[in-house]
């Protein structure tokens, strides 16, 4: 068995020292993802208009896992 660090897990990256803040910090955005893209899936054609996106783009979207998170957040 290795004992290298796990480094991806489930298509979301881990750092190589999983600190329980950094842990908890992880976990905080995952849950602001998901319910921002449940938010957005829950749109009408109108709003998504108003915000600029189609509806594929938002359906794309709200699709996406919770731990595909943006890299700039």
């Amino acid at each position: 068995m290795s004992t290298r660090p796990l480094a991806r897990f489930a298509g979301f990256a881990l750092p190589a020292r999983l600190t329980p803040s950094a842990l908890l910090r992880r976990v905080t955005l995952m849950r602001a993802a998901h319910r921002q893209r449940a938010a957005l899936a829950r749109l009408d054609a109108a709003a998504l208009t108003d915000i600029g996106i189609t509806q594929d783009e938002a359906r794309a979207e709200a699709g996406r896992p919770a731990w595909d998170l943006p890299h700039r957040w």
